[in-house]
């Protein structure tokens, strides 16, 4: 959750303690990005437990705040929770505390986790029957395989990898060992400056050793999955949505072949032409 700055003096208190004024306002501030995706027809996604924000002494403080004061009315507007289970960010415990509570509140889970350690995220993923763990970088092969044996989606960020210069997340040992993975561009001003699916497509097949087949899959039905919309988008059926793309290629495969291609000619939303080239 990214904090409303104020400048010097803007609000009383000693900064180094939280007060109320500025926990208004980083409540308010989480509450209306939630409403911003959704009005903007996304699948608001609460990741409250992200980082701990430098007003607070520790993580359980500020979990203390997320899950009394932002939690009630966050869960009336997302669909689902997230939490970042990583070293300076949120231990395996905590997230659990903050994943359960959100649970409980009706949403679907999700986490973030084996970015750069190993601490037992995808565990807990499915020990709490998460939809997807996203990352996955530094994930070993007792992970793999217990991944493989659940329902949790492995989402893996190819443009985040490359961007921070990590290890590549373990694609091809998912997929063969038989767990389901997706495809995102993790588009975010800190660590993946980017919004191109077509080149996490071609990042996945030169990179991530996925077939070509395998990429589309993994950002269309299986990335409808993970959102909770597999019944009505992410194949081309009667009956469902008609949010299409156009490619402007010989063929198909160009997706993943043509390394940074402006490959798209026209994005057909709901049945009707949303932009053309």
């Amino acid at each position: 959750m990214d904090l409303f700055q104020h400048p010097a003096g803007a609000y009383p208190g000693d900064r180094s303690t939280p007060n109320d004024y500025l926990l208004m306002h980083d409540r308010e501030t989480e509450l209306a990005s939630l409403r911003a995706v959704s009005a903007a027809g996304g699948v608001p996604t609460w990741l409250g437990a992200h980082a701990v924000p430098p007003e607070f002494e520790d993580a359980n403080g500020y979990l203390e705040f997320v899950l009394k004061k932002v939690l009630p009315e966050a869960a009336s507007l997302a669909e689902a929770a997230d939490v970042f289970v990583e070293e300076g960010a949120f231990t395996v415990e905590q997230a659990r505390r903050y994943l359960s509570a959100c649970r409980d509140a009706g949403l679907v889970l999700r986490l973030h986790g084996d970015q750069f350690n190993e601490l037992g995220a995808v565990e807990l993923a499915v020990e709490l029957g998460a939809r997807s763990i996203d990352h996955l970088e530094a994930t070993g092969e007792a992970g793999v395989r217990t991944l493989a044996e659940s329902d949790v989606v492995g989402v893996l960020l190819p443009a985040s990898a490359l961007f921070l210069d990590r290890p590549m997340p373990p694609a091809r040992a998912l997929v063969d060992a038989g767990a389901a993975v997706a495809l995102a561009t993790d588009f975010n001003p800190g660590s993946a400056f980017c919004e191109s699916l077509p080149l996490v497509c071609s990042l996945a097949s030169t990179q991530l050793h996925l077939s070509p087949s395998e990429a589309l899959s993994a950002c269309t039905v299986n990335a409808a999955h993970v959102l909770g919309r597999a019944d009505r988008c992410g194949r081309i059926a009667a009956g469902f949505d008609a949010d299409l793309v156009l490619l402007s290629a010989p063929d198909w495969r160009h997706l993943a072949y043509h390394l940074g291609g402006d490959l798209v000619a026209t994005v057909i939303q709901g049945g009707r032409v949303a932009w053309t080239r």
